[in-house]
């Protein structure tokens, strides 16, 4: 991926051992592990993306680029969730995960930049599929009973293609009950959750309990021709 340059910033690949350890420490503030670690397996597969203005690291993702569905099997979801039912999918299919910004708040080009980047990405790679592990800050599904009730409602995703049970720990989104208010439902959803589900995605019939990470997460997927076209045009002037 070339660099994508807008207002002052840039979104482009890390380079080298150094610039990696740089954002694992920024990753490691948006995500706390209780052991005190971040860097996984995942980390070698990866691209690392970086969006930044004068040295200082404004967000960041990586992601990893199957050939087909079987591919996923290496990939982080596939630690939480049973990816079998994609394994036939025959297209490349993109992961992304720990998308995270600067905690002090950032500008909204930093995040358009940063969904270019992710554009570019998957349109270079061919990709027919974004997925990923979309997290809910806190391990306590309770808390997240309103926006859990919403995706039960109107977002699990095609029978066929639903991952099925494989962690330990594991919430139905079903025991959330029913929706309350819609709009105050969607807003307690994660902010990359609603983009997803803004990009026409859909969720697993679960949600992932992880006590290391304090989250509680679902398997997230995104089909790129069903993007919005609006949507999808949008995103592509970004990426260039």
């Amino acid at each position: 991926m070339e660099p994508i340059h807008k207002g002052g910033m840039v979104a482009r690949l890390a380079q080298g051992r150094a610039e990696l350890d740089r954002l694992l420490a920024f990753r490691r503030r948006a995500f706390p592990h209780r052991h005190g670690r971040e860097e996984d397996d995942q980390d070698a597969l990866s691209a690392h993306v970086m969006v930044e203005r004068d040295g200082d690291v404004l967000a960041y993702f990586r992601v990893m680029l199957f050939g087909w569905g079987a591919g996923l099997a290496q990939g982080y979801a596939a630690r939480f969730y049973d990816v079998g039912p994609l394994s036939r999918y025959a297209r490349p299919i993109a992961e992304m995960g720990r998308f995270c910004v600067a905690p002090e708040g950032v500008h909204p080009d930093v995040l358009r930049l940063a969904w270019g980047a992710m554009t570019r990405i998957v349109d270079e790679g061919k990709a027919g599929l974004l997925v990923g592990c979309t997290s809910f800050r806190g391990a306590g599904w309770e808390a997240h009973r309103a926006g859990l009730a919403l995706l039960a409602a109107e977002f699990v995703g095609p029978a066929e293609h639903l991952p099925g049970r494989k962690a330990a720990e594991v919430v139905g989104l079903d025991q959330a009950g029913p929706v309350g208010d819609r709009r105050a439902s969607l807003a307690a959803l994660p902010p990359l959750l609603r983009t997803y589900l803004g990009m026409g995605g859909w969720v697993s019939d679960h949600a992932v309990v992880d006590r290391d990470l304090d989250t509680l997460h679902v398997f997230t997927c995104v089909e790129v021709d069903r993007v919005p076209p609006a949507r999808a045009s949008s995103l592509r002037v970004v990426a260039g």
